[in-house]
């Protein structure tokens, strides 16, 4: 236990001591761990292996993070694919930590990571939020999926150190809004969306709440807009972090807010074309991570589902040398009306559904919602294992006891493809709601 701490201590250490590199520094470093990653995964994973066969490229002939370039573009449903081939033969699946996701698609992907790179990530994320004010013994409450909690390390808990104490997603607002005035806490914390319900419950109800001194959000991306509404009913900063599952952090606002500080000690993130070529600065790109950490199951030339820019800006007043990047704004989801009047984010929806005992079973799926009290689940399953009627029979129900229906009528469809075709965007949207905008027009667009 005592180890574990020590080693999150002494990553926390480094990657605050990155922070102050000169750009040549970190140019080199990430040169480095460019061709340690891309040599490591050639010899240790099939997958790549493979593919570097195919290309009839060596993995030598990659000398620099620019070289990645050479590399093709993997997506999501290629890596579902070949998931027997993705783990590095040095390491016992067995034991090495799973992580699941649903993400942006609605399908699932499941990540193997050691515990030294589960500690490398906490400590990532810890070094954004200390940046921007959070103090070592800090109340913090989180607003997540009620299994998070497992991931606080015991010492954490016995020292109280940098200690995050989870908040039901699934909890009405005003059950929210009742346990933060209970916990008082200093950081608050969680998926954007639901920070923006959270203060829109506030401003419409008239309760009072407890003052955190900062917000952070993450997961979803919400409009400068709904950034400001938040902070002006909580009365604090709102800090924006960017990240995804796989990966954890990958970039994330300072004090400054001048742009997001790419993790760049950590990933190299590529803003590239639909032929997979690297744009320039201020141009929209498909965004495309290689993991300098993830030797377990490494992630090269990764696309994570979003598009961005690289900024013009070439540092940040605030004296740290990453590069930053700019975010697209007005990125929303669908919001989900319920008969109670509980708006529900698709995030949530993706929660269930990971809770749902088939999860596995799932290969993508869509949630679409065609009246205020009918739900359709379209589903294309990953095989034939579980029988249709029973997930047809269970899923309606999984769904009704986590988002506490009780007595409201509410309708379940489920249908089974073998294919769903994807939005205009390339992507397949896990929710969609066909309600008209009117339903949802107190909040904010």
């Amino acid at each position: 236990m005592l180890s574990d701490y020590v080693m999150g201590a002494s990553y926390l250490f480094t990657l605050f001591r990155h922070t102050h590199w000169s750009r040549e520094e970190l140019l080199k470093y990430r040169n480095r761990k460019a061709r340690e990653i891309v040599s490591y995964a050639y010899t240790h994973v099939p997958f790549y292996h493979e593919k570097f066969r195919q290309l009839g490229l060596k993995p030598e002939e990659v000398k620099t993070a620019e070289d990645l370039s050479k590399l093709p573009v993997i997506r999501r449903a290629e890596l579902q694919k070949n998931a027997d081939n993705l783990i590095s033969s040095e390491f016992d699946t067995t034991k090495l930590k799973k992580i699941s996701t649903s993400g942006s698609t609605g399908q699932p992907l499941f990540t193997h990571i050691t515990m030294r790179e589960d500690a490398f990530r906490k400590a990532k994320l810890l070094r954004a939020n200390i940046t921007c004010g959070q103090r070592l013994r800090d109340k913090w409450v989180v607003i997540t999926a009620p299994q998070h909690e497992a991931d606080t390390r015991r010492l954490q808990k016995f020292l109280r150190i940098y200690l995050p104490t989870p908040l039901s997603v699934f909890d009405s607002a005003e059950t929210q809004i009742s346990k933060i005035n209970e916990m008082k806490p200093d950081i608050l914390d969680g998926y954007s969306s639901s920070l923006l319900l959270l203060a829109k419950e506030v401003e419409k109800t008239g309760l009072e709440t407890a003052k955190p001194r900062m917000i952070i959000g993450g997961a979803e991306l919400i409009d400068n807009s709904s950034r400001q509404f938040v902070e002006r009913v909580f009365k604090a900063p709102f800090y924006d972090e960017y990240a995804c599952v796989e990966l954890e952090r990958l970039a994330w606002q300072c004090k400054e807010k001048s742009g997001y500080h790419i993790d760049a000690d950590s990933v190299i993130m590529q803003f590239v074309d639909e032929d997979g070529k690297e744009v320039g600065p201020g141009e929209t790109g498909e965004i495309v991570c290689t993991s300098l950490f993830n030797y377990a199951m490494p992630f090269i030339r990764y696309a994570v589902g979003d598009v961005g820019k690289l900024s013009k800006e070439p540092e940040c007043s605030c004296g740290i040398s990453f590069p930053l990047m700019e975010v697209i704004e007005g990125r929303k989801d669908s919001l989900i009306v319920l008969p109670d009047g509980r708006v529900i984010s698709p995030l949530t929806f993706g929660w269930i559904m990971e809770f749902f005992k088939y999860y596995a079973c799932i290969d993508q799926y869509r949630v679409v919602q065609k009246r205020i009290d009918l739900f359709r689940f379209i589903i294309r399953k990953r095989n034939d294992n579980v029988d249709e009627k029973v997930m047809e029979a269970e899923l309606p129900e999984h769904f009704k006891q986590f988002l506490n229906l009780g007595k409201s009528r509410v309708d379940f469809e489920v249908e089974f493809v073998d294919e769903i075709p994807l939005d205009k965007s390339g992507k397949l949207r896990k929710v969609v709601s066909e309600l008209k905008e009117d339903s949802k027009s107190e909040f904010p667009s």
